[in-house]
């Protein structure tokens, strides 16, 4: 027997695919444009967007005020050195924006409310994955931007492990947070959401969106000032991390997501988006280095890749949230985000700390290699291997994109 299709049953099966979305913009055309905004930044100014190498930046910062003497830490010596503050920094200021960026589209669509998680075991749950998240970032030398979103297109054999790697520690994540002592009671207290009237809603809307187009209007001043007073990288970051920050937030871009639904519901629709930015990413950022005779940017590929991204992807999936769903879903209110930025900085720290007092360095990073696609291979083979290799991770994940159609088929009725 089949189950009469309905228009109930349309939305949930069609709102399934990568070009649609439910509330905010469809996460694919949100991944292709990101990946091209992605690809010109580094046009612009020779570098990648990234964000926890600042993170680490910021707890540089945070321990040296503390009396910490970090000039005398390797890592801030030879990996990422501490130049001026945040604000003098395109780095400080691709996270400062891309905060701003999200604060504002959550203001304007109305999302933003504050929200304080039901059980207070996530509070140790969002800071313990904080801190393995940061710390497996900062040994793979990137997180899901630098070492993935940004270092695929930059033909970096890394990042490929890297992202590997974290494929497998959200699997394996995900199976950890199945289990009763993480999840806790699962009987769902009641809300006691206060009443409010329809004209006041309306009214608090309008003042969040006012608030919104305020902010972004000082965040254009900002920028202007940079490119007036003749520091034009601080105004492309700015304006960069503020569509960063926008889009992440519409989109509700989280890479957690896109591995956790993988394995928990077999969806493959933010997976499917991230390839699809990956690929636009790979384009661009290709003809970037062949027009301009630019360098890949290139890191080491070894033990501290592997274990780095796998302590990312059991990280991400404890704290709930990436690097970039983390910082979309702070500025909307949610406070335990905020917990898991900080455990963030706290492991990226803890990592620029153990580089050489613990011996980091030398056990699983002295001897990884360099190697990147496009210097060895030549410019147009890198681009046909990167390509095919994004075809195989799309093909790979065919067998999931049947499954839940089979479900979804079972459930509403196949189309007549």
């Amino acid at each position: 027997m089949t189950i009469p299709r309905t228009k109930s049953s349309y939305d949930k099966r069609s709102y399934d695919a990568f070009y649609r979305s439910r509330v905010g913009l469809a996460p694919g055309p949100v991944f292709a444009i990101l990946g091209v905004l992605s690809g010109l930044y580094f046009l612009l100014t020779g570098t990648v967007w990234a964000v926890t190498g600042e993170f680490t930046r910021l707890g540089g910062h945070l321990v040296e005020a503390l009396g910490a003497d970090i000039q005398s830490w390797k890592y801030y010596q030879e990996v990422t050195t501490m130049e001026g503050n945040p604000l003098q920094r395109t780095d400080g200021w691709i996270v400062v924006a891309m905060l701003i960026g999200s604060l504002v589209a959550a203001l304007i669509a109305g999302d933003f409310r504050w929200r304080i998680p039901p059980l207070k075991r996530r509070w140790v749950q969002a800071l313990c994955g904080g801190i393995i998240a940061g710390f497996g970032a900062r040994l793979a030398f990137g997180c899901n931007l630098a070492a993935m979103f940004t270092g695929i297109p930059q033909f970096s054999l890394h990042a490929w492990l890297f992202t590997i790697m974290t494929a497998v520690g959200t699997a394996v994540g995900v199976k950890i947070i199945k289990m009763p002592w993480w999840r806790g009671p699962s009987k769902p207290k009641p809300v006691n959401t206060p009443k409010v009237g329809l004209a006041d809603v309306r009214r608090q809307l309008q003042r969040k969106r006012w608030l919104g187009i305020a902010v972004t209007i000082v965040t254009l001043v900002i920028a202007a000032f940079y490119f007036a007073s003749g520091q034009p990288l601080l105004g492309v970051a700015v304006l960069f991390g503020l569509a960063f920050g926008v889009l992440i937030q519409r989109g509700q871009i989280c890479f957690t997501a896109a591995f956790r639904d993988l394995w928990v519901t077999k969806k493959t629709k933010l997976a499917d988006s991230l390839i699809i930015g990956l690929a636009a990413a790979v384009v661009v950022t290709f003809a970037v280095l062949l027009l301009t005779d630019a360098t890949p940017l290139t890191k080491p590929a070894g033990w501290g890749t592997v274990l780095g991204g796998f302590l990312f992807g059991i990280g991400i999936i404890f704290a709930g949230a990436c690097e970039t769903g983390m910082m979309y879903r702070a500025m909307e209110g949610q406070l335990v985000a905020w917990v898991a930025f900080a455990g963030n900085i706290i492991g990226a720290t803890i990592l620029a700390y153990g580089w050489d007092h613990w011996g980091i360095y030398d056990a699983l990073v002295a001897n990884a290699i360099k190697f990147n696609f496009y210097e060895s291979w030549g410019p147009w083979l890198a681009l046909i291997a990167s390509v095919a290799a994004l075809g195989l991770w799309w093909l790979a994940q065919a067998p999931l994109r049947t499954d839940r159609r089979g479900r979804l088929d079972a459930q509403y009725g196949k189309d007549n």
